[in-house]
């Protein structure tokens, strides 16, 4: 299964639309492994894009620290799980935490 999330400065993004780029993770589920990361360049800001970009990238599940209602509504249209509210800021580590049922969550904290 393939994870997605937002990243810039090295850390997951607290603005979703705005990242460097996203670190799209492999996941082999019943080990609960991470087997592969890809930092992928994000691109160009446009409202409603990223969820469709981000299916045609395979990927099944974002995690956030927030977004947008629009974004979500996009992502639950094409299928893709949306975890916000992360409150790790270590995008390897929010991940682990993630698949192993330990990721804290908190308020989305997007503004708009």
């Amino acid at each position: 299964m393939k994870y997605a999330i937002p990243v810039s400065g090295g850390m997951m993004s607290p603005h979703f639309g705005h990242c460097e780029h996203f670190a799209v993770f492999e996941v082999d589920e019943q080990a609960k492994k991470i087997t592969k990361r890809e930092d992928v360049p994000s691109p160009e800001h446009q409202p409603g894009l990223l969820p469709v970009w981000l299916a045609k990238q395979g990927v099944s599940v974002v995690i956030a620290g927030g977004m947008g209602p629009r974004a979500l509504d996009i992502f639950h249209q094409n299928g893709i799980k949306v975890v916000i509210g992360a409150t790790e800021s270590d995008p390897d580590k929010a991940l682990s935490d993630y698949i192993n049922g330990e990721l804290a969550t908190g308020d989305n904290i997007c503004d708009h």
